[in-house]
Parts: structure tokens; C-alpha cells; sequence
């Protein structure tokens, strides 16, 4: 029991990864009263509302969960009081009688009794006698100095509370009382629960003539040296139970008018082991049987967990079984033995033996990664015992000095590049066997975002629309989405005023009347496989002007506003006035009639095109001028563009197209809203024109597409630019090119293998054609006839018809193929043709002598057959064990000497060195400590 006040710690044995109260996960991380020190249970300032009941741990490991035994925390009484007032209990001379003490049934209460008045307080011997477990003052015999006042005085253990009882007064009466036999008053139960390790305390008492008290077990087997007898034999207690202390023990009271007895049984009620599992391990469908026993009583109920949990078990008399074992069955088991006074957890690991598979968690197929960035390939076979694991990337093994791996078998790649993609394999293997799983790996380039939204301002009423444009890597799939002050928008609930526009490449937020709650900060966020980006905007939404513009031309304004306070006198007059960035502050601006009191709107006049105004009204009266109005918005003045784009031409581009560039026009010279570009073209020598509208102010270039169009055909070419107030002066025309294409593959392709590292390609040149031939390139190689997906290219700019391909595999079929380019891409290729690289060379002898520490080798020159590699040298390769290192020498000459260590091993080797990379090399020489 605790005080409310206290800290308590209640300890976990293992690493604890929970706990729980009366069966809820208790939430550490918002609980600042709890919290954990090396997985115990720490509690300040406990609270009997929030803290009573019962505790349990969870801890874990790799191999599985359990869950510890049981705690309980119960709060002291607090506050009791006994009967108020009390009547006087009268007997006769060598009566027995029993004064009750009245305190409620609590643990954690010890009892004594004052007689009369304190400090004088009942002492206890063979004829007095107070019991602990009821609080009660029992009295043998009465005899006359036994009459008086009687306060029983209540003592908490935990709070140090003490507790008087009202007096109650002991009157003798006048008769006396004959003897008789004892008669038991004070005894224990007829089945006594006991706790193992516990402290059994017995209580027997008896009225009458003073017995004496005295013990035995029925068994006749004597007590042990740590059985005590105290308070007159009145209490028998036995420390440190044991099961061999259970039976029945019996009290006998006796005096010279007779004898009387008590009996009771002591047992182990709580559970207690008998029988218990051990860790198991097995092959993987095989079946399992554990039992436990435990004694108890009543006899005590069995359940079983899986890792802290019930699981797909089978429970028979306590048993449990499961057949046909896989994987998941693997784990810590618990068996749970409970009745009512406690229960018992025993604990035991299955480990379910089995060949390493990846059925539950293979590779991805393909796994997409940014550029730079970092990637983690998880290997996680389920296999038992645990796999030892290895990569390749595709038929290479990786080397541990080449990569990282963690300690749970995943591969880490940091800041990727295209030369890292490729096919990535797992290789697990443990003594039952092997297993693999692939995934392909393909590097990507980052997202960048071309158009963001900005900061701006915007009045109620308006609509607007925020940009969120990207480019973005094709092999990758784009999402967009926005978020208004935290909260994502739901474009199908509030489709009143958001719409996301644009295609493939935009996530532009349109915005329609706009209102005051519209204003905040709006989030474009762009997802894609590999990546998330994020761009912001704070929009601010402003009421409507006082002084609003209602209609604006080339040179007028239509104002409107709202009357101001005339503080007593009437209104007779408005000023209107207006400020551009090219005036010395505001300026009175002209109207056609004066601005009487009773107008509020009125024209202004005289203003100049595409140029930015603000407006705003001055009132007057008889007594003067008064405050200025709040300016207007700014407003532009309109017309239609009076410039043409510059700098129009072109060419390039892909089959069947011509592409027309020009340099776009300035803000300043666009002359008005809704600003675009008119682009006219047509063939030379014909009469009309083709139009085409682009929308769209920033672009610089325009592409038709249309399958009639000659390749590398002259276009006559004009670009205009136009406004909401209509069409501007076209460009001079040009002459612009179409796309060209290389229409034939080149032919005669022949190829003949050089070395085992490089493979000559040879073709005829293209006959003239009315393309233009650049060059040729796309002269593509692959080692087998499936053409993956990754190939070599090379390219050659000119007119050349050879090139050598270099840095191949020796002794590989390699297939190859030839296609010309121009500025409109590569034409067909030529049909495959086949070549296989040559043989490096193979192993050859070497004769050595030591003299001293100095070792001395030879051999014969190594010759380079008709199709190997020409022989460019030799390397030494030099293995000392105690180090673990590797030297190598190179040489063209046929000997070598070596000074060795007297005190280490070495591993000595030669390999012949050919363009075709190093060959099988000589027999290894094992040179021992000297």
C-alpha cells in the first residue's frame, strides 16, 4: 500500500518495452508523473484515483515478446473511525469476555488497547490476549482489577496514522462464575492460503479458567527450528514457507476443568510450478507439444501466449500443441497457470528451423532513386536459423570493401548515380539451404519546380491563379496537391472556388472569388516516386477599395466611391487625384465636368496607355478640404501592343516539324492584359498564311507537327503580338527550315575483333541524300541477341565510316548495329551483326630458388596465340598473411627477385598482363615462415 504523496518504482527484470495498467498501454510521452529508467516503471506524486490496480511489463528482443508477472499497487485507508459511543459491558468474576475494537477489514492495521487512560496500555500474557487479524481485546478469566475504561487504539503502518476508538467500560457484577473447560474464541480458518517464501502467522486463544496453549501437526513430524511460538503460545508463525511446512496443524487449549482444539490446513494455494517447458528448436513442418503443470487451490487454469499474445494455439488439460510448424510460429512462448489467488508465468523460445525464403518480403522489381541521393535495399529472408547474406549487382559479387552492408543484411548506397543502376541480387544461405531475390535499381533525375507561386495581394471578389510547374525525370509518376494554412483542400468539396489546372507537368491552383477567409499561406506540394518537393505562397485578401475602378481604357478611368463623414457640413465637391512610378507624389487628374457633392462616381481623363494609376478622392466643404480617401488598387491602362517580337527564326527539331523561335517581348511592351503571341508561316512560293495562337507571354518557341511536311523544306515565318485590346505590327519574315531525318541505315556493316577488350566496326558511308548527314552514332552493342535495356553507344560527328569500341569482356559474343544522325535524331539502324572479343591468355609454369631472405623467379616468355590478347607484361602479386595485405609488381621482363620476411607466410603468384585485362596467372607459390 502507498501514501498518495510517494514516489514508487516498480522494477522490470529485462528490457521493458511497455506497460500497462489494469490492461491499457500506458502513454509515457504525454504522462509527466510516469516515466521509464532502464525499463522500471517510475510514478511521483501517485494519485489513489489514477494510479490503483494492476501492472504489467512488456519486453522484447529479437527472438520475441513476453510478458512479466503481475503488480499490484493499493492505496492505504485513510480517514476510518470506529463506533462513536459505546456501552458498558458487564460480567462476572472469571467470566470470559471479548471487547470488540470496531475497525474496518484493511491490511496494513496493527492493534493495541489502553486501559483506563494513557500511557497505560493492556498488557498481553497467558490471560490477555489482542489479535492482529481482528483488532479484538480477548480476557480469559476477569478477575476484579480488570474493571475499567477500555480504548482500542488503531495503528497505519503506511501513514502513521493513529486512530482511538470511545472508551468502553468493563463493570463487574455481583455474582461470580463457576469454572468450565476452555472454549476456543481466537482461531485460524479450516484451509489456510499460503504464499512460498511467506511469513505464516497462526492465532489461537481460549476463555475460561487460564489454559494453557499449546501446538502440533497432525502428521506428528516436528517442527522445524524455525518454527516460534509468541504472546504466550498464543501465535504460531512460520517464516520462509516451504511446501514441506504445508498440513494440518492443530491448537489445543487446555485447563484443569478439560481440553479443547482447533484445526486448520496450510497450503500452497497460489500457483507453483511443477512442470515447466524449455527452448525448443525444430524443422519447419514438424509438429510441437509443451505442457505445463502447476499445483494449486483451487486448482489453477492454463493459458498460453505468442509473444504476449493468444495466438493460433491448441490447449488440451494445460498442454499446448501445433501442428505443421511454419515460420511465424517462431517466438517466445509463455504458460500462464491462475486461480484466484495469484498466477504463475513460465517462459520458453520456439525457434522454427527452415531454409531461407523470400516469399514474404522480395525485392522490389524496380526500385526508383533521385540522383544524389541515398538508397537502402533491404535483404530480409525468413530462414532459421538466421541467413548469412551477400549482393551482387548483376553478375558481379560485391565485395564488403566496396559496399555497405548493415548488420541486418540491408545495402546502403549513398549518393547514387546513373552508374549504380543495374540489377541488384540478395543471396541468402544458412546449412539448409540457399535463396535469392532480384530487384532492378533505376536512378532518376531530380524534380526541379520552373514556376512557383508569390507573395501578392488581391481584392475580395477576384480570381487568381498560383503556378506550380516542374520538369521531372519521365520515368518517374508526378502528383500534385495543395494545402491552405495546414489543411489539405478537398478540390471536390470547395470546387465553388479552387480548381487545379494544367496537364502532366502543372499543379496550378486556380482561386475563384476570392473571399476574406481566403487569405493564408498556400502549400503546392509535388510528389513523385522518389521525392517530395514543396513551394509557398502567402496570399493577402483586401476588402474592396472606398475608391474603386470600375472600367479603364487606353486614356480614361471609370471611379466610383463611397461617401466620407462631412462633420457637420455638407459635402460641396470631390478632387479627384492620381499617382504613377513616373510622378513626384499625387496629382489632380482631369474630368469632364466638375465633381459635385451628390455625385460618387465620375470619368477621368487625359491618361496615358500602359501605365500603372492609383486613385483617390479628396472631399470639400465650406470650411475646407478633408482627409484623402485610401488609394484605389493599381490599375494599368490598356492598349494594343505597338512593337513586334524580335530576333524570329528556327529549324531543327524531329521528324515532321518545324520549330519557330523568337525573343518575347518585354512586360513594358505587352500594352495590356491577356497578352499572346500570332505566328504565321507557310511554304516559300505559296500565297496563304497558317496562324497559331499562343497564350502564354514567357514562351519562345512554338513547334507544328504535321506528317506532310517535307524534311529540310523552307518556310516563310512572321510572329505578331496581340492584347485584350487587339493585334500588334508582325516580325520581318524569315526563312525557317523543317526538321530533317535520315531515312536509310547504313549499310555493309563489318566488324572484326582486335584484342579481348576491343572490337573494330566498319560501314559505307550514306549515299547523298536531301538531308544532311551529321554523323552516325547509335553504333549500339550488346551481349546477348535479347537487347536489354542497357546498351553502349558511341558517337562519331562526321564523316567517318570506322570506329573501335573499346573496355569489352575478353572471349564474349558481342552484337552490334549502325544508324546515321542529323539535327533531327538518328535514322534506322542496320541490321545486327555479331563479333566475339578475343581469349586472354591462360596459365603457365614458373620456377623459383631461395637464397637467404631473397626469393628468385623465372619463367618462359608467355607467346600471345592467333586469338589472344598480344601479351603487354607481367604482373607479381605478392600475399602476406600476418598483415593480410597485397603488393603486386609489374615487369616485362621473365624473372623477378623478392626480399622476404623471415617471420611471416606468403602467397606468391604471376599473372600475364594483356590488353584483354590479367590472365589465369601461374601456380600459386606457398612460401612458409623460414
Amino acid at each position: 500500500m502507498m501514501l498518495p504523496w510517494k514516489q514508487i518504482v516498480l522494477l522490470s527484470i529485462t528490457g521493458c518495452l511497455a506497460w500497462s495498467l489494469n490492461g491499457t498501454l500506458i502513454d509515457l510521452g504525454s504522462d509527466y508523473r510516469r516515466h521509464m529508467s532502464g525499463g522500471s516503471l517510475i510514478i511521483r506524486n501517485l494519485d489513489k484515483d489514477q494510479d490503483s490496480g494492476m501492472y504489467q511489463c512488456t519486453a522484447f528482443n529479437t527472438w520475441g515478446t513476453i510478458l512479466s508477472r503481475r503488480a499490484s499497487i493499493q492505496f492505504a485507508l485513510e480517514n476510518f473511525k470506529t463506533q462513536s459511543v459505546r456501552s458498558a459491558v458487564n460480567v462476572r468474576e472469571g467470566q470470559g469476555v471479548v471487547l470488540l475494537c470496531g475497525a474496518p477489514p484493511h491490511s496494513g492495521l496493527t492493534f493495541a488497547w489502553i486501559f483506563n487512560e494513557y500511557p497505560f496500555s493492556v498488557q498481553q500474557d497467558s490471560r490477555r490476549f489482542i489479535s492482529q487479524e481482528t483488532g479484538s481485546l480477548y480476557i480469559a478469566k476477569v478477575e476484579p482489577s480488570d474493571v475499567g475504561n477500555y480504548t482500542c487504539v488503531v495503528n497505519n503502518t503506511v501513514t502513521k496514522e493513529k486512530v482511538l476508538s470511545s472508551p468502553t467500560p468493563l463493570v463487574l457484577r455481583s455474582d461470580v462464575m463457576g469454572e468450565y473447560e476452555p472454549k476456543i474464541e481466537v482461531h485460524f480458518p479450516d484451509a489456510v492460503p499460503a504464499a512460498k517464501e511467506s511469513v505464516v502467522k497462526l492465532e489461537c486463544f481460549a476463555l475460561g479458567p487460564v489454559p494453557e496453549i499449546s501446538w502440533r501437526r497432525t502428521s506428528g513430524v516436528p517442527f522445524p527450528s524455525k518454527v516460534k511460538m509468541k504472546n504466550s503460545n498464543a501465535v504460531l508463525e512460520i517464516p520462509n514457507f516451504q511446501q514441506e511446512d504445508a498440513g494440518t496443524y492443530e491448537c489445543i487449549a487446555e485447563n484443569r476443568r478439560g481440553k479443547n482444539a482447533a484445526r486448520g490446513r496450510i497450503s500452497f494455494h497460489k500457483p507453483q510450478w511443477l512442470q515447466t517447458m524449455a527452448d525448443t528448436a525444430l524443422s519447419i513442418e514438424e509438429n510441437l507439444f509443451w505442457e505445463c503443470k502447476a499445483n494449486g487451490k483451487p486448482k489453477p487454469s492454463y493459458s498460453w501466449l505468442k509473444n504476449g499474445e493468444q495466438e493460433r494455439v491448441q490447449i488440451e488439460n494445460g498442454a499446448l500443441s501445433i501442428t505443421t510448424l511454419n515460420l511465424s510460429d517462431s517466438g517466445m512462448y509463455q504458460c500462464v497457470a491462475e486461480n484466484k489467488h495469484g498466477s504463475v508465468y513460465s517462459s520458453a523460445q520456439l525457434m522454427v528451423l527452415s531454409a531461407p525464403s523470400f516469399s514474404r518480403s522480395p525485392l522490389k522489381t524496380l526500385v526508383k532513386a533521385r540522383s544524389g541521393s541515398e538508397v537502402t535495399l533491404e535483404c530480409k529472408p525468413q530462414a532459421s536459423p538466421p541467413a548469412i547474406s551477400l549482393w551482387k549487382k548483376g553478375n558481379e559479387i560485391l565485395q564488403r570493401t566496396e559496399i555497405t552492408v548493415l548488420s541486418n543484411g540491408t545495402l546502403k548506397i549513398t549518393n547514387v548515380t546513373k552508374r549504380d543502376a543495374a540489377s541488384y541480387t540478395c543471396i541468402a544461405k544458412n546449412q539448409f539451404g540457399t535463396a535469392s531475390t532480384t530487384g532492378r535499381l533505376l536512378i532518376t533525375e531530380p524534380t526541379r519546380i520552373t514556376m512557383r507561386p508569390t507573395n501578392m495581394e488581391i481584392i475580395v471578389g477576384e480570381s487568381i491563379v498560383l503556378p506550380c510547374q516542374i520538369a521531372y525525370d519521365p520515368a518517374l509518376d508526378v502528383s500534385f496537391s495543395w494545402a491552405f494554412n495546414g489543411q489539405l483542400i478537398n478540390f471536390q468539396r470547395d470546387s465553388d472556388h479552387f480548381e487545379r489546372v494544367g496537364g502532366s507537368i502543372a499543379g496550378d491552383l486556380m482561386i475563384r472569388n476570392i473571399q476574406l477567409n481566403h487569405g493564408g499561406k498556400y502549400v503546392c506540394v509535388i510528389d513523385t516516386d522518389v521525392e517530395s518537393l514543396s513551394t509557398s505562397a502567402i496570399l493577402v485578401v483586401k476588402p474592396p477599395d472606398k475608391v474603386a475602378v470600375e472600367e479603364i481604357t487606353d486614356s480614361t478611368a471609370q471611379l466610383s466611391w463611397t461617401p466620407g463623414r462631412d462633420n457637420g457640413s455638407p459635402i460641396t465637391g470631390y478632387i479627384i487625384q492620381a499617382r504613377t512610378p513616373f510622378t513626384v507624389g499625387w496629382q489632380a487628374v482631369d474630368t469632364p465636368e466638375v465633381v459635385s457633392g451628390n455625385m460618387l462616381t465620375s470619368t477621368v481623363v487625359g491618361l496615358n496607355a500602359w501605365v500603372e494609376y492609383e486613385f483617390r478622392v479628396v472631399a470639400r466643404n465650406a470650411v475646407g478640404l478633408g482627409e484623402p480617401s485610401p488609394p484605389s488598387a493599381k490599375t494599368r491602362t490598356e492598349d494594343a501592343p505597338d512593337t513586334a517580337p524580335t530576333d524570329v527564326g528556327g529549324g531543327g527539331g524531329t521528324k515532321s516539324e518545324l520549330v519557330i523561335t523568337w525573343e518575347p517581348l518585354p512586360e513594358e511592351l505587352q500594352n495590356g492584359e491577356g497578352f499572346g503571341y500570332i505566328i504565321a508561316f507557310r511554304s516559300v512560293g505559296t500565297v496563304t498564311w497558317t496562324r497559331a495562337i499562343i497564350s502564354t507571354p514567357g514562351v519562345s518557341r512554338y513547334v507544328f507537327r504535321n506528317d506532310t511536311i517535307p524534311p529540310f523544306s523552307p518556310f516563310d515565318v512572321k510572329v505578331g503580338a496581340y492584347n485584350n485590346r487587339g493585334e500588334g505590327p508582325f516580325s520581318s519574315i524569315s526563312t525557317v527550315y523543317s526538321a530533317e531525318e535520315p531515312g536509310v541505315a547504313p549499310k555493309r556493316v563489318r566488324a572484326r575483333s582486335l584484342s579481348a577488350a576491343q572490337i573494330e566496326v566498319i560501314w559505307e558511308a550514306l549515299p547523298s541524300l536531301p538531308e544532311r548527314v551529321l554523323g552516325y552514332e547509335q553504333v549500339v552493342y550488346w551481349e546477348d541477341d535479347t537487347k536489354p535495356d542497357t546498351v553502349g553507344k558511341v558517337r562519331i560527328t562526321g564523316n567517318y565510316t570506322q570506329v573501335n569500341i573499346t573496355g569489352l569482356k575478353a572471349n564474349t559474343v558481342y552484337y552490334l548495329s549502325v544508324a546515321a544522325f542529323n539535327t533531327a535524331g538518328p535514322g534506322p539502324q542496320s541490321a545486327p551483326i555479331n563479333n566475339t572479343t578475343k581469349k586472354p591468355r591462360a596459365q603457365f609454369s614458373t620456377q623459383w630458388s631461395m637464397i637467404g631472405s631473397t626469393l628468385k623467379l623465372h619463367w618462359d616468355p608467355v607467346v600471345a596465340m592467333e586469338t589472344e590478347s598480344k601479351v603487354t607484361g607481367y604482373l607479381v602479386v605478392v600475399k602476406r598473411h600476418r598483415y593480410n595485405d597485397i603488393n603486386t609488381i609489374f615487369t616485362n621482363k621473365t624473372t623477378a627477385e623478392l626480399s622476404l620476411s623471415a617471420s611471416d607466410n606468403y602467397l606468391i603468384q604471376v599473372k600475364v598482363m594483356s590488353e584483354g585485362g590479367e590472365g589465369v596467372g601461374s601456380e600459386p607459390i606457398h612460401i612458409h615462415r623460414l
